[in-house]
């Protein structure tokens, strides 16, 4: 984790962006506290024979919340994991499942792994076995704690865990909802993959349909033609750049690695340059844009529209007094510190917080487990149905006008909505409903003048009324 200055550690500054939450809503100490701690957490070391050589690693598993079950939040594989981290992206999962009303309580988990340095079959004996100890300590399975891909994982290790949870638990028919983010014909669902970027998209497009809210950004209009930063290039960073530039008008005038940045000023085309790294790996000789070896002098760039997208703190007291974004929307976990936050404020930059902003993932997460729970795909039986009707409203049009509707309208109003439909527009209405709620928050309380504030305010709500309603306060 990257410290600057006297800053806080990540945990503690999203403990303190809690606690300001708190204070404002003049929440029981006791509720507080026993909101914020951790309710378990486990680490466990386990050996594996790697090219004749025994190797010892160590993984990490937090649930921060069981007032509502299952838990719910990703594993990463990176070499700078450590148990703070958990902890603090555990609770993050917690209120951010409340943010969007996901009723899921919040878990994190870790291996201590540079991925890179190692094989596939490699990293299938790993992933088994740190899966092994998670099982049969308890802190994995469909009812209790369903992890789901983070840095360093994907489809294929969430496929392995399944399989392991499987020749685990033979008799368990829901083994499959042990993991989210599978790949689809393992039991995953349609739009996983790229949910955290389109979600992204989806906030920041709610965002845009309140001009107030624009005009507090020191903009105005629609998102067309708006310039954009992004900082990451991974799933969320590529995805929420493609779909913003293709189908919103936004410039993508910069996209930054972790080994330099691209500035193009016209604007970046997203696949071609998703194309030139899957074919040369690397970014420094992509044509259409000038390459900077100092990626992080690019996140001071002029823009409308700053995406963290990477990892956190990358905002912080040592940066950004030079921050020239209008808009600073936090696709990433913690990309703000906590000092960096005030600061941004008093400048008058408005930041879209990732508890709401990142938050696609686990909602689509949350339709993979319903729909493995369910064992029937989204879609199945509405959608000739829904069919019929179009085909019924198109033939009453003709009869009633006397004109004959084109065969491209008629294929459109005819058209079912299948399962990448119906996860897109749950998605979609999710954020929608998800910001609206932040904003009436803040605009109801004087003392909320900020968007995370207004967010963490409305979660803690939720949380404490669900504990205070069963009565575990």
């Amino acid at each position: 984790m990257t410290k600057a200055g006297s800053e806080p550690s990540f945990r503690d500054g999203v403990n303190l962006m809690v606690d300001r939450a708190i204070s404002v809503m003049g929440l029981d100490t006791g509720v507080a506290n026993a909101i914020k701690s951790c309710n378990a957490v486990i680490q466990v070391q386990f050996p594996v024979k790697i090219r004749g050589k025994i190797e010892v690693f160590t993984g990490w598993r937090a649930t921060h919340s069981t007032h509502r079950l299952p838990s719910k939040g990703g594993i990463r594989y990176a070499p700078y994991a450590d148990q703070d981290e958990v902890e603090a992206l555990a609770a993050l999962m917690t209120y951010k499942c409340a943010i969007v009303n996901v009723p899921f309580g919040g878990s994190k988990g870790a291996l201590l792994i540079d991925p890179s340095q190692y094989d596939r079959e490699e990293m299938e004996m790993i992933t088994r076995r740190f899966s092994l100890e998670l099982i049969r300590k308890g802190f994995l399975s469909p009812s209790t704690n369903v992890p789901a891909p983070d840095v360093g994982t994907g489809q294929r290790e969430m496929a392995w865990i399944a399989d392991t949870y499987k020749q685990l638990h033979p008799d368990d028919i829901n083994y499959v909802a042990c993991v989210t983010g599978k790949p689809v014909h393992h039991g995953g669902i349609q739009g996983r993959v790229e949910a955290t970027g389109r979600g992204v998209q989806y906030a920041i497009q709610e965002f845009f349909r309140h001009p107030d809210d624009v005009k507090m950004a020191s903009m105005s209009g629609s998102l067309e033609g708006k310039t954009c930063v992004m900082q990451g290039f991974g799933n969320v960073g590529y995805h929420a750049a493609k779909f913003l530039s293709e189908e919103d008008g936004v410039k993508i005038t910069a996209i930054i690695k972790s080994h330099g940045a691209l500035v193009n000023d016209e604007g970046i085309n997203i696949e071609q340059l998703r194309q030139h790294i899957d074919e040369h790996h690397e970014i420094e000789t992509f044509p259409c844009a000038q390459f900077v070896e100092d990626g992080a002098v690019v996140l001071e760039k002029e823009c409308d529209i700053l995406i963290p997208a990477a990892l956190e703190n990358q905002i912080n007291l040592d940066n950004v007094d030079r921050i020239k974004a209008k808009l600073i929307v936090e696709a990433a976990n913690g990309p703000v510190s906590f000092g960096a936050d005030a600061i941004l404020k008093s400048k008058g930059i408005v930041v879209i917080p990732d508890a709401y902003a990142n938050a696609g993932g686990v909602t689509v997460s949350y339709f993979e487990w319903i729909r493995n729970i369910s064992h029937m795909r989204f879609g199945r039986m509405q959608r000739r149905h829904e069919e019929m009707r179009g085909l019924q409203v198109t033939k009453m049009f003709e009869e009633a006008t006397g004109n004959s509707v084109s065969t491209h309208l008629r294929n459109t109003i005819t058209r079912g909505a299948d399962e990448l439909d119906l996860v897109r527009s749950g998605l979609d209405d999710t954020m929608r409903t998800a910001y609206q709620e932040i904003r009436e928050t803040m605009l109801s309380d004087e003392n909320i003048t900020d968007l995370r504030t207004a967010a963490y305010v409305s979660s803690i709500k939720k949380i404490a009324r669900s504990y205070l309603d069963v009565g575990i306060l």
